[in-house]
This record gives structure tokens, C-alpha cells and sequence, in this order.
């Protein structure tokens, strides 16, 4: 997996992020720099704590199944790509209420938005891959997501949320495609 491959997975991942962000700076008149910063440490850190977790899991089975680390990774990231996808649907939005950057709140909308990171670090376990730069680069890009769209959700409202997490579903989901193919 190449370092390209690993952006776009961060990319995808951070959509669901993305779309909490836009919507919790819907939420908020006049944003401060704490109001930015501090939630999108949680959002960061938890994206790239849950790949971590999900490739020492996956290490401890990679070497008895190494065929199988391409249909792996084709099934989890379609399964998480079309969870992304099928929620981009959804009119539902139960992820945030109208109190944005209660710590509680933070923490819970950071762990919930990245589970489904858990399981791509169950398939970065099938590939020859630096786990660590991995994370590094799915903590700063959540971060920097997070950190945009909190401004653009302050800026210009919950307009594009859905089309956001459909994109970052597109993303996984064809990302799993390549993977099987290639």
C-alpha cells in the first residue's frame, strides 16, 4: 500500500468527521479558537488510535491468512464505504444536538465516528505498511478536516453534509475494489 492509497484512506475516513464538524459549526455564532482546536484533537487522535487497535488485532491472524488480505480488505472497506454511503441518505441526524464541544459529547462523537477506522487497520495488517506514519497521517488529516469544516459548517451551513459522507463512502468502497483487483 502506497503512500497515495494511504491519504485517500484517511481522506474517506475523516468524512464521516467531516460531516459532525459541519454541523456542530452550524451550532455556534462565533467560534473561538479553543472551540476548534480541542474537538478536532479528539476527532484526530481517536481516527488514528482506532487503525492502531485494528492492525495489532489483525496481526495476530495476517500471517495465517495472507491470501486472504486482499478479499479482506475488499469486504471491510465496502462494508465501511457502503455504511458511509447508506448513511449519506439518511435525513436522521441524532450524531449532535444543538450544545456543540461538551467534552462528554466530544468524546462520544469521536469514538462513534471512528470505528469504522477499527476496521481498516484490520486490513492495513494484510499489507506490507509503516502502521505508525499510517496513523500519523489519519490523526492530521481527521484534524484538519474536522478543523475545516467546523469553519464551513459556521460559514455556510449543513448543506453539503450528506454529499460529503457519500463521497468518503465512494472513496473506501473503491479503494476495496483496487485492492481485490490489484
Amino acid at each position: 500500500m502506497n503512500l497515495s492509497e494511504i491519504i485517500l484512506i484517511a481522506i474517506g475516513l475523516s468524512m464521516d468527521a467531516f460531516a459532525v464538524s459541519i454541523t456542530l459549526g452550524l451550532a455556534v455564532k462565533k467560534l473561538s479558537t479553543k472551540d476548534v482546536l480541542i474537538p478536532g484533537v479528539y476527532f484526530g487522535f481517536f481516527q488514528a488510535l482506532m487503525p492502531l487497535v485494528g492492525y495489532y488485532a489483525g496481526t495476530l491472524f495476517a500471517h495465517n491468512a495472507q491470501n486472504l488480505g486482499p478479499w479482506v480488505a475488499f469486504v471491510l472497506l465496502g462494508f465501511v464505504g457502503g455504511k458511509v454511503i447508506k448513511d449519506s441518505f439518511s435525513k436522521n441526524d441524532d450524531k449532535v444536538n444543538e450544545t456543540p464541544f461538551v467534552f462528554l459529547k466530544m468524546l462520544l462523537l469521536a469514538i462513534a465516528t471512528s470505528i469504522d477506522a477499527l476496521a481498516v487497520g484490520v486490513t492495513f495488517a494484510f499489507f506490507e505498511i509503516d502502521i505508525f506514519v499510517a496513523i500519523l497521517i489519519i490523526g492530521l488529516i481527521t484534524f484538519g478536516v474536522f478543523i475545516g469544516g467546523v469553519k464551513i459548517g459556521n460559514l455556510f451551513g449543513a448543506k453539503y453534509r450528506s454529499r460529503a459522507e457519500f463521497a468518503g463512502g465512494a472513496v473506501l468502497v473503491l479503494l476495496g475494489v483496487k485492492m481485490l483487483i490489484f
